[in-house]
């Protein structure tokens, strides 16, 4: 299966671009990097979730890079060193990004509430629906009926990961804008380091396009390998 030809001619593109987004991540951090702000990633954070009643959300920081993420669960913002500590443009567009899940959060922002939701449905297909769609085709060789349950099942696993994908897209890319706004309003970028913060923001968004287009992409392999679209290359 890791060298079907079917899969790497409908993936390859999605792979690519895949590759190609997260160089655009690292250049443009790199890049926003160099540019200062007035305050450090989550001194801005703290501002942002100050200025909208948040100051019960904690700030920590947490090892690796761009591991910056929201807990909604314990209601903690992680930042990685580079964007906890550093007064950068970078590090203050990461930090609001970040801090602009914690609003949504508090807010209610129905696309988020119905990701947090996916999520267990997605973590479980995106570990066992390959598995279970190649036992599937295997034993859809000898056992066709037990075969094809077992494919299905693996198709509609699968179908929560690409429905994740498609909600976390309108989440993603909301939390950038709610950044954007807040740094603008609170004066902690002006009319030269704003640029940045949005260079570094749209080129993280291409992320979560690309994954969206790998998740959808794999689904319709899934679809054509098994003849549910498509002839069946047997």
């Amino acid at each position: 299966m890791i060298f079907d030809p079917v899969y790497f001619m409908l993936l390859a593109p999605a792979l690519l671009f895949a590759m190609w987004a997260q160089w655009r991540v690292r250049s443009a951090f790199t890049r926003a990097n160099q540019v200062p702000a007035r305050l450090s990633g989550a001194e801005a954070a703290r501002l942002m979730l100050d200025s909208n009643g948040l100051e019960s959300v904690a700030i920590e920081p947490v090892h690796g890079f761009l591991s910056d993420h929201y807990d909604p669960r314990q209601k903690v913002l992680r930042l990685s060193p580079p964007v906890y500590q550093g007064r950068t443009a970078a590090a203050v567009g990461i930090a609001a990004h970040e801090a602009g899940h914690a609003l949504q959060d508090a807010f209610g922002y129905a696309p988020l509430v119905i990701r947090n939701a996916a999520v267990p449905l997605a973590a479980t297909g995106s570990n066992l629906a390959m598995l279970i769609f190649i036992s599937g085709l295997v034993l859809s060789s000898f056992a066709g009926v037990l075969g094809l349950w077992l494919v299905l099942a693996a198709v509609v696993l699968y179908g929560f990961v690409v429905f994740f994908q498609l909600v976390n897209l309108p989440v993603e890319y909301d939390a950038s804008r709610r950044a954007k706004v807040a740094l603008s309003e609170m004066g902690v970028v002006d009319s030269y380091s704003a640029p940045e913060v949005k260079r570094v923001l749209d080129a993280a968004a291409l992320t979560y396009v690309a994954a969206t287009v790998t998740a959808i992409l794999t689904l319709v392999y899934m679809l054509v390998r098994s003849g549910l679209l498509g002839g069946r290359d047997d």
